[in-house]
């Protein structure tokens, strides 16, 4: 059965970035409808949404026009990669907190990292040389 389904998406564009920003979008849309029924405009507008959101997905995977499924794909990432930077920099600083202080200059803004237990110590700014004292 695995083979089959392997043979059946070769030469397929298969699951991109898009197509799961589309499935989530129809995932949301159907949820916020659930919400909203009661015989609501609302309610079947996001329903609607919802499932023309899942045919697209589906067809965007299963399409064989890989060359213009792709350039869709690259728009997509062009457009959202400020936002997937921001998220990718926060997520980055958590897993930094286990092990660091990260402490921001009083002078120039930038931030600056110190290992965890070292005590009350005096930070040198590398960027524009303010001094401040921070207990670590």
């Amino acid at each position: 059965m695995r083979e089959k389904f392997i043979k059946f998406m070769q030469g397929r564009n298969g699951v991109d970035d898009f197509s799961r920003f589309t499935m989530g979008v129809a995932i949301v849309s159907i949820i916020l409808a659930i919400f909203t029924r009661n015989g609501s405009f609302i309610g079947a507008l996001l329903d609607t949404i919802g499932l023309l959101a899942i045919v697209y997905t589906y067809y965007r995977i299963l399409s064989k026009d890989i060359p213009r499924r792709y350039q869709e794909n690259q728009k997509y990432l062009e457009k959202t990669s400020k936002i997937r930077m921001r998220f990718r920099k926060e997520k980055n600083l958590m897993e930094q907190r286990k092990t660091h202080h990260i402490y921001t200059c009083p002078g120039c803004g930038q931030k600056i990292r110190i290992p965890r237990g070292k005590g009350k110590i005096e930070i040198d700014c590398p960027k524009c040389h303010t001094k401040f004292v921070k207990k670590s």
